[in-house]
């Protein structure tokens, strides 16, 4: 940590205008900016770049700005601007790219017992608009569960620049992995190199489970941690070494 180096700068003020001008201008730009589900109505490719700038409230905002002055500044001054940018933005782009991946994987899965049904792709597109099966003969094929998870994944739209940063955090452990950091619940310094993959196998855990708690889009973290990972992996044994 320390000065504020200028990728970071600038990153951090583009989230917080993004953050803060919606609200005082009374704006929702949620349907533009926020990454959604490809099916949706909403989606766009260039929100794959757009939602690693909005946050859904001041504790996000708050908590990913911290968390990539902290670990991204030593990276960028090591790094240099451009290939910090170029790391951070690889970083969000996967993580969203293997968000949408998961996402598909589980949405298919529960569209097809639509499918086998009796029903189209308009049919269950309807569905998911309306947000009732009434008038549509399912013979339980799906149960009210199924339903509420297909439903969620189509309408829930992901914002954050967590992904990113999470491949920060691991670059971080990869080039500093003795330095101590400390859990907010055990205040106890821990080297980075034991507490960045505890953090990620706790998304890996609350990504699979049910066990969740809140609206945490797990798969994100985790898709950002692993193109951080190869990303900075490879920059450390070949052309960008430390000085």
């Amino acid at each position: 940590m320390g000065k504020l180096t200028d990728g970071i700068k600038h990153i951090i003020i583009i989230n917080v205008i993004l953050f803060v001008a919606p609200q005082l201008l009374q704006l929702d730009v949620t349907n533009i900016l926020a990454l959604h589900f490809p099916k949706n109505e909403h989606f766009g490719i260039w929100q794959y770049v757009t939602h690693m700038f909005m946050h859904g409230s001041l504790p996000h905002i708050l908590f990913n700005m911290y968390g990539l002055w902290a670990f991204g500044t030593p990276l960028e001054q090591m790094w240099g601007r451009k290939k910090f940018l170029f790391f951070y933005f690889s970083a969000g782009l996967g993580a969203g790219l293997i968000y949408t991946l998961v996402n598909y994987y589980q949405f298919n899965g529960i569209y097809d017992l639509f499918i086998n049904a009796g029903l189209n792709n308009a049919d269950v597109i309807s569905i998911l608009e309306k947000g009732t099966t009434a008038g549509y003969n399912l013979n339980d094929a799906i149960t009210q569960t199924q339903f509420d998870k297909i439903y969620s994944l189509y309408h829930t739209p992901a914002v954050g620049a967590s992904g990113a940063v999470y491949g920060v955090l691991v670059a971080f452990g990869l080039f500093f992995k003795d330095a101590k950091l400390a859990l907010i619940f055990l205040p106890i310094p821990i080297a980075a190199k034991y507490f960045i993959p505890i953090m990620i196998l706790g998304d890996l855990f609350f990504g699979m489970t049910k066990y969740s708690v809140g609206n945490i889009a797990h798969f994100a973290h985790i898709g950002g941690a692993l193109i951080g990972f190869i990303i900075a992996y490879y920059w450390k044994r070949n052309q960008f070494k430390t000085n």
